[in-house]
């Protein structure tokens, strides 16, 4: 119980901007981080469901409603999912060799690459937002995308080959066998709750969810040679978007 408790403060230290106490970075304290990382996607859709009630509250528009939608999610991370995003975009771009590709990853400096495709996602994610129905329900399958987007890239982290080296390495090495377990938990209740509120929706973003995680292991395996941080980061901030995509389009041919 303590092993797990000192994870979810890890957790919630390490991918939100949610004040936590100071704890050591030993393995002890790591065992569950994973398990804990959906945990920070129920708190981005709690501000988003937040936004949405504030937004209806003041009649603000659909412009105002859809950028809050946008940028809220990345606020409460401290923009850590989308910061890997930037790097795995700039090495994706580079067409460069494995090695040279994970250099690219490690440094800190932002490359054209990392801005064009930032704009574009961030622009994509707005628009898509803006033919969003203003309802709860809505808003709440926004929020069940920002967890199951995490389970995939704390499973990716967990599962797959990792290159060895960085924070990601540290966390998998850490891993208790148990975090697998809880994060197809946390999977199973995402589809759970994505079927109760649109049926035909669920369908198509468990299709995404799934097509994520074949992705993942075949990009990161061939491309740089195995899971980084930065690539868990890169998968929960793309799925999140193409989730989003799916959803807008499976609701709109349902109506037709």
């Amino acid at each position: 119980m303590k092993e797990a408790f000192c994870s979810l403060i890890m957790t919630l230290s390490m991918f939100s901007v949610i004040p936590m106490p100071r704890l050591k970075w030993k393995e002890e304290n790591m065992r569950y981080m994973m398990a804990w990382l959906p945990l920070v996607g129920v708190a981005a859709g709690a501000l988003q469901l937040g936004w949405f009630f504030l937004c209806r509250l003041l009649s603000f528009g659909r412009l105002l409603f859809a950028v809050g939608l946008t940028v809220l999610p990345i606020l409460i991370s401290g923009g850590i999912h989308m910061d890997g995003f930037c790097d795995t975009v700039d090495a994706l771009s580079s067409h460069a060799p494995p090695e040279r590709k994970r250099e690219i990853l490690k440094d800190s400096r932002c490359g054209a690459f990392a801005v064009f495709y930032t704009d574009i996602y961030l622009i994509l994610s707005v628009a898509l937002c803006t033919e969003l129905p203003r309802t709860r329900n809505a808003v709440l399958v926004l929020g069940i995308h920002q967890v199951f987007s995490r389970v995939l890239g704390a499973l990716g982290s967990v599962c797959f080959p990792s290159s060895s080296e960085g924070l990601q390495y540290t966390f998998r090495s850490a891993v208790s066998k148990k975090a697998v377990f809880f994060l197809a938990v946390w999977a199973a209740g995402c589809m759970a709750a994505l079927f109760l509120l649109s049926p035909c929706s669920a369908v198509v973003c468990i299709l995404v969810f799934l097509f994520g995680l074949l992705y993942l292991y075949v990009m990161s395996k061939r491309q740089f040679g195995g899971m980084s941080g930065d690539l868990a980061g890169y998968i929960v901030t793309l799925e999140q978007l193409l989730m989003l995509l799916a959803y807008v389009v499976t609701e709109r041919a349902v109506a037709l």
